[in-house]
């Protein structure tokens, strides 16, 4: 029933910035955690970033210090702001939100992943 909408992928130079969003089209319960991740050509996909409903944040080592996630609960919208982007960060970054379905299980829900891709 819960779908996953991403947006505001695209291309930019080194040093730009990009802001992700993912907001969700149906309704959805009791979130556990909201995420982003990539998934770079030949690599597996990996974690970027993860929020709580409380606002507890955790970064990959990487994206630290540039990349901040937040989220607006009202809107069931989860967002990545992306500064001082390098050539690595180009993937295909996916939202991933696990939450209670409509059996009260724990499930995790995927966008359909935008790309980003960095570069002159």
């Amino acid at each position: 029933q819960v779908q996953l909408v991403e947006s505001g992928g695209g291309w930019v130079q080194p040093g730009g910035s990009l802001r992700l969003s993912c907001a969700a089209s149906g309704s959805i319960f009791s979130i556990y955690i909201m995420a982003w991740y990539r998934q770079a050509p030949g690599k597996q996909r990996e974690l970027v970033a993860a929020i709580t409903p409380g606002g507890t944040t955790n970064y990959a080592d990487s994206v630290k210090g540039r990349f901040t996630i937040s989220r607006d609960g009202a809107k069931n919208t989860v967002y990545l702001q992306m500064n001082s982007l390098k050539p690595e960060d180009t993937a295909v970054y996916y939202c991933n939100v696990v939450a209670r379905n409509e059996r009260q299980v724990p499930y995790a829900y995927w966008g359909q992943g935008t790309q980003v891709t960095v570069s002159s």
